[in-house]
């Protein structure tokens, strides 16, 4: 270790190993730099700390604890937390320092953006929309009707037999992942489409013998990529501008269950999530549909909104 006191403003060496060594651009330099001093700023003030050496992993847990209360962003704190990693690795490795009290700290885990959400009232746009002329129209809203319902994936969507269906019982069969089986209700309306999609359009579209119950014009078996595509494009053809995904009907679906106040745990059986964290997302997603209603229709709500124009 040198024999001299080291201080939080002596940043000019690890300056040049970033532009030298790591040949960061100077934008990126500069948010290190920034970075590093709010943190010797932090463990100056309130960790009475005046010498770098001194640090240990407990002060850095300080910091990030700070920067959480004071509702930084994940990825900032990220950011943060690199620089600060950065540093010390540094201070290590030209043995200014004994030991490397950030080895161990940990980048916060990125949180997961919430899905996309249907309306029921786009839900509803989209599915009556769908006209029941040819086997195809019939087809197509079968199909809807059915992810709506029932919540199921596109991949257990395609793959359904019609031994799957029971229609007079309302509830279909579906083998999710893993392999594992799990029965789903079905509403009126989608055992009335599915209804008259077997008796009426699946005829004229299976050409081939089997049991598959979705089939696209050529008689073979629907694939994901046309559904995905019908989907999106149902939605476009409705005015609907949001980003649309796979799971788009999926999600919708879960949500409005919660929305009506249907059990967390009936929720995941439904889905066939294995963990019930998996289901949790749609919580934080109807908290943030109910803020969204109270801030559109609450008198005070509206009012302050007006006051802040």
């Amino acid at each position: 270790m040198k024999n001299r006191e080291v201080t939080f403003y002596e940043f000019s060496d690890f300056r040049y190993h970033l532009q030298t060594d790591k040949r960061l651009s100077k934008n990126t330099i500069q948010a290190y730099m920034t970075d590093l001093e709010l943190y010797g700023e932090f463990i100056d003030k309130y960790q009475n700390i005046k010498d770098i050496t001194q640090i240990e992993e407990k002060h850095i847990h300080h910091y990030i604890a700070s920067l959480k209360r004071a509702e930084f962003s994940k990825q900032t704190i990220s950011r943060k937390i690199i620089a600060i990693k950065e540093f010390h690795k540094f201070l290590y490795a030209e043995k200014i320092c004994d030991t490397d009290p950030a080895k161990f700290i940990d980048l916060p885990k990125p949180s997961k953006p919430l899905p996309v959400v249907l309306s029921k009232e786009e839900i509803t746009r989209m599915i009556d929309s769908i006209k029941t002329d040819t086997p195809l129209d019939l087809r197509n809203k079968a199909m809807i009707e059915t992810l709506y319902a029932s919540g199921l994936r596109i991949s257990e969507l395609v793959g359904l037999k019609t031994s799957d269906i029971h229609l007079r019982e309302k509830y279909i069969v579906v083998i999710g992942k893993g392999n594992k089986e799990r029965m789903v209700p079905l509403g009126d309306m989608a055992v009335l489409a599915l209804r008259n999609y077997l008796e009426k359009g699946r005829p004229y579209l299976s050409k081939k013998p089997g049991g598959t119950l979705f089939y696209n014009y050529q008689g073979n078996p629907i694939s994901r990529q046309s559904l995905y595509k019908f989907i999106v494009k149902l939605a476009q053809d409705n005015g609907i501008t949001k980003e649309i995904s796979p799971h788009t009907i999926r999600h919708s679906f879960a949500t409005h269950l919660l929305e009506g106040g249907t059990d967390l745990r009936i929720v995941q059986e439904l889905l066939g999530h294995e963990d019930i964290s998996t289901t949790q997302i749609y919580t934080h997603i109807d908290r943030s549909r109910l803020k969204e209603m109270y801030e559109h229709t609450h008198p005070l709500a509206l009012k302050n909104k007006k006051e802040g124009e």
